[in-house]
């Protein structure tokens, strides 16, 4: 019995001196901007809630931490003002005195397992003195969030609708899904059943629409990548060529390059396939991988993420390596026609503006295959859809696409161009213009 005794307390003392120390925040990641940067962002917001005469207390969500084998990517409203990956935690921001306090689990859970201390051993959060000390910020245990919110009263709870509008609440829907937000409203209505929600939406659009030179020079990277990548991946391009190959070229050239992530799933379609938004084709399990033929074009709607921000940039290519007359006439109309546009574009007019150009510039013959709402682009940020507002006057450090595609399906062609777009002082600068647009220079590109 003595010499068992002595085995355990021996592997025990052992097991003890051998474990792996835990892990720091800081150990693991970097704060991506100055603490300074971002809490300037965060008084931004203050600015213009109460320039819209909003009080209140602004929640936002942090990701659920829990992994199904994804990388963790933080929500983009929780990442913009804070610059943490903390998961599940909850972000508090109080209109109009701006106190900001950060409720956060004790320890990060996915460093921990009880049967397996050595490889899991722990990550403090709350307690983390670096994460106070660089970010500026308060942490607060998540437990003690109930206790916040019975104090703060009768006061509205400010959320991201995700658009203008009144709020929406989670549906009572058998399937569907809900977003974060949805699900932080559902938790709090059912503690709290009195609580009042109203949406800031327009004062998180107007606040993220304008990005920093910070924000700028990583977004710049991001096109960068993606644009030497559809470089690499167009000399692959010839009949007999499947889909799938082309965004494994592209999609390998993006992490070779640095990019940790697709801004969304790789739309590389040809053919029949080229005549049918992403929306359509991606009905099916199976649709994505058409081979190739002569004769066809195949169109490239694609972009990377770099350090969490997106690129999004498009191209139409010959198979066969050259573009028939009428495929070169159609995709000639419609870069001249974003060529206008990006002409147009400078501080101080509106999308309204844009679109009114648009509508005049277009063929009349080429209308009913160029259909689209507020504009031909969209922002771009910390995700292919950044907040937007329709009436916003445009203004330096916004950045948006502009993309006039063109799905004709009575004759069969499909041609699509996307460029990124920065507005500057002056006008606007293009920032993926190292990536050629007419039909000779992208004949030519396929031979390099």
């Amino acid at each position: 019995m003595k010499h068992f005794l002595y085995i355990f307390i021996v592997l025990s003392f052992h097991s003890l001196i051998a474990q792996t120390p835990q892990q720091s925040y800081f150990e693991w990641t970097q704060l991506p901007f100055s603490k300074e940067e971002l809490a300037q962002r965060r008084a931004n917001l203050i600015s213009e809630l109460t320039s819209e005469n909003k009080n209140g207390i602004v929640l936002f969500p942090a990701r659920d931490g829990f992994s199904y084998g994804e990388t963790f990517r933080q929500l983009d409203n929780f990442y913009y003002f804070t610059g943490l990956e903390l998961p599940n935690a909850i972000l508090a921001i109080e209109v109009p005195s701006g106190k900001t306090t950060v409720f956060t689990p004790a320890m990060d859970m996915r460093f921990y397992s009880e049967s397996r201390p050595n490889d899991f051993p722990g990550r403090p959060l709350l307690n983390d003195p670096e994460i106070v000390k660089q970010t500026g910020l308060t942490l607060n245990p998540i437990e003690d969030f109930a206790i916040y919110m019975n104090s703060i009263g009768n006061s509205s709870i400010l959320i991201d609708n995700g658009r203008q509008g009144d709020v929406r609440l989670a549906s009572d829907k058998y399937i569907t899904t809900y977003t974060p937000v949805q699900i932080l409203m559902l938790a709090l209505k059912k503690k709290y059943p009195d609580v009042t929600f109203e949406n800031c939406y327009e004062a998180i659009a107007k606040v993220r629409m304008v990005k920093s030179d910070a924000e700028i020079a990583i977004m710049r990277k991001a096109v960068n990548i993606t644009v030497e990548s559809i470089k690499e991946a167009a000399k692959s391009i010839q009949p007999g060529m499947d889909e799938r190959y082309l965004e494994g070229v592209l999609e390998g050239h993006y992490k070779k390059l640095g990019a940790q992530r697709l801004a969304f799933g790789s739309i590389i379609k040809s053919g029949p396939n080229s005549l049918w938004p992403w929306r359509i084709l991606a009905t099916h399990y199976n649709r994505r991988n058409r081979v190739m033929k002569k004769g066809d074009l195949v169109i490239f709607d694609v972009g990377c993420e770099y350090n969490n921000y997106v690129s999004d940039i498009g191209r139409t290519f010959p198979v066969s390596g050259t573009f028939t007359s009428r495929q070169k006439e159609i995709l000639e109309m419609e870069v001249g026609i974003a060529n206008q546009i990006i002409a147009f574009l400078k501080p101080g007019i509106t999308f309204k503006d844009i679109r009114n150009l648009t509508d005049s510039i277009i063929p009349v013959e080429a209308k009913k295959y160029m259909q689209v709402g507020l504009f031909f682009g969209h922002h771009l940020g910390l995700s292919t859809g950044d907040p937007d507002l329709p009436e916003a006057v445009l203004k330096p450090g916004m950045i948006f696409t502009v993309e006039p595609w063109y799905y004709n399906h009575d004759e069969q062609i499909s041609v699509f161009t996307e460029d990124v777009i920065l507005i500057t002082e002056t006008g606007c600068e293009v920032l993926s213009k190292d990536l050629v647009r007419a039909p000779g220079d992208l004949e030519r590109l396929m031979k390099f």
